[in-house]
């Protein structure tokens, strides 16, 4: 298997930031009440990795050791101001429905974490298709979890309704607690699933 696809396996099945790697449990658990919102954190984040990765792979032979992080954060947040801006500019609705999550991506554990093991260490390239692997993992696993909670919580997709009027809809679902109840059940079907892959194979 060649390098290019490797890492799109790491990044949406073995090395999940969310489902493997239990990173990024914030903006996953708050935000994926609905599948717009989980579409547009993960694609906020993803362009948030795809640029700062860049950014940090071309600048790391020039960043001293000693205050790298606070350069990463630095540069980070450069990307995270930008893509609120254009955010508020160009959809102000979705905008206003992430509202305080997506200034959180600065502090995104995902992003800081590829940063320092990936982007520090490797070229602009393979650090950009870093960014992009981990943002479509970060993205797949936030829309397995917002259709769960929006389709049994509220009986719609994209907005649109999909069940019966007669279904009242499982409220604790559009509850914080729905959000820790999905993601515990989401994480324990995919480690049940590689766990048995990896027993096919042995």
């Amino acid at each position: 298997m060649n390098q290019t696809l490797r890492q799109f396996k790491n990044g949406l099945l073995d090395q999940n930031p969310t489902l493997v790697l239990l990173l990024g449990m914030c903006p996953t658990m708050a935000i994926s009440t609905s599948l717009a919102n989980g579409l547009g954190m993960g694609a906020c984040a993803t362009l948030v990795l795809i640029c700062s990765n860049s950014a940090i792979s071309l600048m790391r032979k020039l960043i001293p050791e000693k205050i790298r992080i606070a350069a990463y954060v630095v540069i980070i947040a450069g990307f995270v101001t930008l893509v609120d801006m254009l955010l508020g500019a160009f959809l102000p609705a979705l905008s206003q429905s992430l509202g305080l999550f997506i200034p959180l991506i600065v502090v995104n554990c995902i992003i800081l974490a590829r940063a320092e093991a990936y982007a520090s260490k490797n070229g602009v390239v393979r650090s950009a298709l870093d960014g992009l692997t981990m943002g479509l993992g970060f993205t797949a696993a936030l829309s397995v979890v917002s259709v769960i909670r929006e389709v049994l919580g509220s009986g719609t997709l994209l907005g649109q309704r999909v069940l019966p009027d007669a279904f009242p809809g499982v409220l604790l679902l559009v509850l914080p607690t729905g959000g820790f109840l999905t993601l515990g059940f989401v994480i324990a079907a995919t480690q049940k699933l590689m766990a048995g892959r990896k027993g096919g194979k042995s």
